[in-house]
Protein backbone atom coordinates (compact mmCIF):
# COMPACT_ATOMS: atom_id res chain seq x y z
CA UNK A 1 0.00 0.00 0.00
CA UNK A 2 3.07 2.24 -0.08
CA UNK A 3 2.58 3.08 -3.75
CA UNK A 4 1.20 6.44 -4.77
CA UNK A 5 -2.50 6.43 -5.66
CA UNK A 6 -3.31 5.84 -9.29
CA UNK A 7 -4.75 9.22 -10.30
CA UNK A 8 -5.99 9.74 -13.83
CA UNK A 9 -6.35 13.13 -15.48
CA UNK A 10 -8.26 13.38 -18.71
CA UNK A 11 -7.91 17.01 -19.82
CA UNK A 12 -9.57 16.62 -23.18
CA UNK A 13 -13.09 15.82 -22.08
CA UNK A 14 -15.87 17.64 -23.96
CA UNK A 15 -15.92 21.29 -23.04
CA UNK A 16 -12.36 21.22 -21.71
CA UNK A 17 -13.40 19.50 -18.48
CA UNK A 18 -10.90 17.69 -16.34
CA UNK A 19 -11.94 14.61 -14.49
CA UNK A 20 -10.05 12.61 -12.01
CA UNK A 21 -10.65 9.19 -10.69
CA UNK A 22 -9.05 6.77 -8.34
CA UNK A 23 -9.32 3.02 -8.35
CA UNK A 24 -10.44 2.28 -4.81
CA UNK A 25 -10.48 -1.49 -5.25
CA UNK A 26 -7.31 -1.88 -3.14
CA UNK A 27 -8.77 0.32 -0.42
CA UNK A 28 -12.04 -1.59 -0.61
CA UNK A 29 -10.19 -4.91 -0.28
CA UNK A 30 -8.26 -3.55 2.67
CA UNK A 31 -11.49 -2.31 4.20
CA UNK A 32 -13.06 -5.75 3.82
CA UNK A 33 -10.08 -7.32 5.59
CA UNK A 34 -10.06 -4.83 8.43
CA UNK A 35 -13.56 -4.95 9.86
CA UNK A 36 -12.74 -2.56 12.71
CA UNK A 37 -11.80 0.33 10.42
CA UNK A 38 -13.27 -0.75 7.09
CA UNK A 39 -16.36 1.43 7.30
CA UNK A 40 -14.25 4.54 7.85
CA UNK A 41 -12.07 4.33 4.74
CA UNK A 42 -14.73 4.91 2.08
CA UNK A 43 -16.21 8.04 3.66
CA UNK A 44 -12.72 9.50 4.23
CA UNK A 45 -11.76 8.96 0.59
CA UNK A 46 -15.06 10.43 -0.58
CA UNK A 47 -14.56 13.49 1.64
CA UNK A 48 -11.03 13.93 0.25
CA UNK A 49 -12.29 13.68 -3.33
CA UNK A 50 -15.10 16.19 -2.75
CA UNK A 51 -12.68 18.66 -1.16
CA UNK A 52 -10.17 18.21 -3.96
CA UNK A 53 -12.90 18.76 -6.58
CA UNK A 54 -13.88 22.02 -4.87
CA UNK A 55 -10.22 23.07 -4.69
CA UNK A 56 -9.61 22.28 -8.37
CA UNK A 57 -12.76 24.19 -9.28
CA UNK A 58 -11.65 27.21 -7.25
CA UNK A 59 -8.17 27.19 -8.75
CA UNK A 60 -9.53 26.79 -12.29
CA UNK A 61 -11.80 29.79 -11.76
CA UNK A 62 -8.82 31.76 -10.50
CA UNK A 63 -6.66 30.70 -13.48
CA UNK A 64 -9.30 31.00 -16.22
CA UNK A 65 -8.79 33.90 -18.60
CA UNK A 66 -11.59 36.44 -18.37
CA UNK A 67 -13.14 38.25 -21.29
CA UNK A 68 -16.85 38.27 -20.53
CA UNK A 69 -16.64 36.09 -17.41
CA UNK A 70 -18.82 33.37 -18.97
CA UNK A 71 -16.06 30.75 -18.99
CA UNK A 72 -15.08 31.40 -15.38
CA UNK A 73 -18.66 31.34 -14.12
CA UNK A 74 -19.40 28.10 -16.01
CA UNK A 75 -16.72 26.10 -14.16
CA UNK A 76 -18.19 23.62 -11.72
CA UNK A 77 -17.98 19.98 -10.67
CA UNK A 78 -20.21 16.93 -10.81
CA UNK A 79 -21.36 14.86 -7.90
CA UNK A 80 -19.05 12.06 -6.82
CA UNK A 81 -20.02 8.79 -8.48
CA UNK A 82 -18.91 5.17 -8.45
CA UNK A 83 -17.96 3.78 -11.84
CA UNK A 84 -17.94 0.08 -12.67
CA UNK A 85 -17.70 -2.88 -10.35
CA UNK A 86 -14.18 -2.07 -9.17
CA UNK A 87 -15.43 0.74 -6.96
CA UNK A 88 -13.65 3.49 -8.90
CA UNK A 89 -14.78 6.88 -7.65
CA UNK A 90 -14.94 9.72 -10.17
CA UNK A 91 -15.79 13.40 -10.25
CA UNK A 92 -15.65 15.74 -13.24
CA UNK A 93 -14.58 19.35 -12.94
CA UNK A 94 -14.78 21.81 -15.80
CA UNK A 95 -16.67 24.47 -17.68
CA UNK A 96 -20.04 24.10 -19.31
CA UNK A 97 -19.10 26.83 -21.79
CA UNK A 98 -18.78 25.07 -25.14
CA UNK A 99 -15.49 26.82 -25.96
CA UNK A 100 -13.70 25.81 -22.76
CA UNK A 101 -11.61 23.14 -24.44
CA UNK A 102 -10.43 25.61 -27.11
CA UNK A 103 -9.25 28.04 -24.46
CA UNK A 104 -7.47 25.23 -22.58
CA UNK A 105 -5.76 23.63 -25.57
CA UNK A 106 -5.66 26.47 -28.11
CA UNK A 107 -6.55 26.48 -31.78
CA UNK A 108 -4.72 27.21 -35.01
CA UNK A 109 -5.52 30.90 -34.40
CA UNK A 110 -5.21 31.13 -30.63
CA UNK A 111 -2.50 30.04 -28.22
CA UNK A 112 -3.56 27.74 -25.38
CA UNK A 113 -4.48 29.36 -22.09
CA UNK A 114 -4.50 26.34 -19.76
CA UNK A 115 -6.49 26.66 -16.58
CA UNK A 116 -7.99 23.20 -15.90
CA UNK A 117 -4.77 21.22 -16.25
CA UNK A 118 -2.77 23.53 -13.99
CA UNK A 119 -5.59 23.53 -11.42
CA UNK A 120 -5.52 19.73 -11.37
CA UNK A 121 -1.72 19.67 -11.18
CA UNK A 122 -1.76 22.04 -8.18
CA UNK A 123 -4.13 19.82 -6.21
CA UNK A 124 -3.17 16.25 -7.17
CA UNK A 125 -0.15 16.01 -4.84
CA UNK A 126 -2.20 17.08 -1.82
CA UNK A 127 -4.93 14.59 -2.69
CA UNK A 128 -2.38 11.79 -3.06
CA UNK A 129 -0.86 12.75 0.28
CA UNK A 130 -4.26 12.59 2.00
CA UNK A 131 -4.89 9.14 0.53
CA UNK A 132 -1.53 7.97 1.82
CA UNK A 133 -2.41 9.31 5.27
CA UNK A 134 -5.73 7.48 5.19
CA UNK A 135 -4.01 4.25 4.23
CA UNK A 136 -1.30 4.70 6.88
CA UNK A 137 -3.93 5.36 9.57
CA UNK A 138 -5.49 1.94 9.06
CA UNK A 139 -2.32 -0.11 8.83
Amino acid sequence: MGARPDLHRRPHEPGGAVSFSIDTSELNALAADMTTVGGKIGPLVQTAMRKTARDIEADAKQLAPVDTGNLKSSIGHSDLRTVGQSGTLEVEIGPTANYGEFVETGTSRMAPQPYMGPAFDRNAPGFASVLEQIAASVL
